[in-house]
């Protein structure tokens, strides 16, 4: 590659300076369309007080109505979202949806960033395929007509009615959703996404990185419990030159610049005892025993040391705790991690009064299921058989399957009170067609959706 020419740099230095003059000019644009915004609303306002005098203010409000700033309306809570992309999803339609991300691992998607929304989408994901998981908030904008109740009944509490924020259900007030997806990997400005449970056409309002750090409870609090190793090494120091001290009361040249680094508020490291029994030892008696007006000293650091600080810090610190020297103070409080601490949830979370269903395929279905290729495979797009666009192969389109029947991913109405037992749901490019039994569903056909609404 040839070296570039000085008359090459100067030009594009040049550029470099328009551009820089252009965004300047851009921007200045924007303050004047924005100060001019202001004073026009501030006009209007002037020219509604004035018509208000004379009475004439309902008119006014009937002809002009008033326009709330932008950082008026969102103070108050009215705030206009803006999507930021739409789910490609493989379930088209709610109709055998899982209702969690969990039911169905193999479910995938992709989410591809609006140029609307950023001039340069793929900048927005920089940095993001550092992480595993991501939190996707989206809408549930096939809520009919959006209706909502204080109390909604569960589809796994088979009939029984609990408060609407107790739940996950998509019929709110706010009709807001919420789901961590596994991030499988990014393209320019589309998102690869699997173990979903959004439908094709979702709004996306915003993406979040998941930190097991701060989003998991658990995880925050066996953070919290687990001790430093270096304050767990310093307080064990500290409690062995201290027991070592109280033993050795008799004045010495050579300990007396132990008390000064102590009253420094330094632990020196270098005067520690590897154990307990070399507190007998006479050489260490005369070498590390301390002057009387030093003892004061060695009570403050016994007041430092609690017991209580040492029992957190592990069983190490604790079996040093426990000698007669060592008295837990009263002016420090210091919490306590216990099974308290942990999370807890719902009981029916964990024990539905709905039970897993045992999920089978007739020979027929396997057979319909196994006509279809991959999306990855090679082969001409005019070919005869059946193609996925997100399933990876028939063994995977099995197994979300089965994710999603063995979950009983039927309504509580359906469930009781329809006679007609089959169902019937669409993943990815296939309609698949199952009925129900007594603790299990079986699939009896899998059609692809082409060829299922051309027989139609």
């Amino acid at each position: 590659m040839r070296p570039q020419c000085d008359c090459c740099g100067e030009h594009i230095n040049r550029l470099n300076q328009q551009v820089s003059v252009m965004r300047k000019e851009i921007k200045n644009l924007r303050q004047m369309l924005e100060s001019a915004v202001r004073a026009h609303r501030k006009h209007l306002d002037s020219v509604q007080a004035a018509v208000s005098k004379i009475g004439l203010c309902e008119v006014v409000e009937e002809q002009t109505p008033s326009l709330p700033s932008p950082q008026a309306a969102f103070e108050q809570g009215n705030i206009q979202t803006v999507p930021i992309g739409y789910i490609s999803s493989c379930f088209s339609v709610k109709n055998g949806t899982p209702r969690q991300p969990t039911i169905c691992g193999p479910s995938r998607a992709e989410l591809q960033i609006r140029q609307s929304v950023f001039n340069n989408p793929d900048h927005a994901l920089v940095g993001l395929e550092q992480y595993s998981h991501v939190w996707i908030i989206f809408l549930f904008h096939k809520n009919g007509h959006l209706s909502y109740k204080a109390k909604v009944k569960p589809p796994r509490l088979n009939g029984q009615r609990v408060g609407v924020y107790s739940t996950r259900s998509p019929h709110r007030p706010n009709a807001l959703g919420l789901t961590l997806a596994r991030l499988d990997k990014i393209e320019g400005d589309t998102i690869h996404l699997s173990d979903i449970d959004m439908i094709d056409g979702t709004p996306v309002l915003d993406i979040k990185p998941y930190i097991p750090e701060y989003d998991s409870a658990n995880t925050r609090m066996s953070a919290d419990a687990k001790p430093d190793e270096s304050d767990m090494d310093i307080v064990v120091s500290m409690n062995e030159e201290r027991n070592a001290m109280n033993v050795h009361k008799d004045s010495d040249s050579e300990a007396e610049g132990i008390g000064v680094e102590y009253k420094a508020g330094n632990l020196p490291s270098e005067h520690t005892f590897e154990n307990e029994s070399s507190l007998t030892n006479p050489s260490v008696k005369s070498q590390f025993s301390l002057p009387k007006h030093l003892h004061n000293v060695l009570e403050e650091v016994k007041a430092y040391v609690s017991l209580d600080e040492i029992c957190q810090l592990g069983s190490d610190a604790k079996k040093v705790s426990d000698s007669p020297e060592a008295k837990p103070s009263e002016s420090v409080d210091h919490p306590c991690f216990g099974e308290e601490n942990y999370t807890t949830i719902a009981g029916w979370i964990r024990q539905p009064p709905v039970a897993s269903l045992d999920v089978r395929f007739t020979a027929h279905a396997e057979r319909q299921l196994a006509e279809f290729l991959p999306t990855h495979l090679p082969g001409p797009s005019e070919s005869e058989r059946p193609r996925f666009k997100f399933l990876q192969s028939s063994e995977e389109a099995a197994a979300a399957i089965r994710g999603v029947l063995s979950a009983d991913p039927r309504s509580v109405y359906r469930r009781t009170r329809c006679r007609d037992r089959l169902f019937f749901f669409t993943l990815d490019t296939a309609d698949i067609t199952c009925w129900f039994g007594q603790g299990f569903a079986e699939v009896v056909q899998v059609r692809p959706v082409q060829r299922h609404i051309a027989s139609v």
